[in-house]
């Protein structure tokens, strides 16, 4: 038998709620504050270290706003995908997409497109990976799972 998500069986299945966020027990749940804490310094398979201030934006405008805001980081992360990607960035872009502010996203796209310009595949994944790279220095971002 296949063990579901914790999160969810206790949130919809038990409560009734949409996510852990909706709950009164949020705050002193120890189980949700294992995971949020664990997210603040390693990754699994998923990219964790925007998970407070996800969680923040869906308390504060509703799942709605949050959606319209990933449909915008997927849109920007198909262009990564579709102009600048050698073979071996998916995971990279993807990484980018949910950690970098959609400005800083926007900015790395249209710099790395005027730098790299009608050059081949290799140089412009090259040119937004240095971009990419530059911000998330300036910004203290991790750009790779965290294990």
């Amino acid at each position: 038998m296949a063990v579901g998500c914790p999160f969810i069986t206790c949130a919809v299945k038990k409560k009734g709620i949409e996510f852990c966020w909706e709950c009164e027990e949020n705050d002193t749940c120890e189980r949700w504050k294992k995971h949020r804490d664990a997210g603040k310094e390693h990754d699994s398979f998923k990219c964790y270290q925007t998970l407070e201030e996800d969680l923040s934006l869906i308390s504060q405008h509703g799942i709605s706003a949050f959606q319209k805001l990933q449909e915008h980081r997927e849109f920007l992360l198909r262009e990564m995908l579709n102009n600048f990607n050698e073979g071996r960035s998916k995971s990279y872009y993807c990484i980018a997409a949910t950690v970098l502010e959609l400005e800083e996203l926007e900015e790395a796209l249209s710099r790395a497109g005027e730098e790299s310009g009608e050059l081949d595949v290799r140089a412009r994944s090259k040119a937004l990976h240095r971009v990419f790279d530059e911000i998330a220095s300036r910004k203290h971002y991790h750009l790779k799972l965290r294990r």
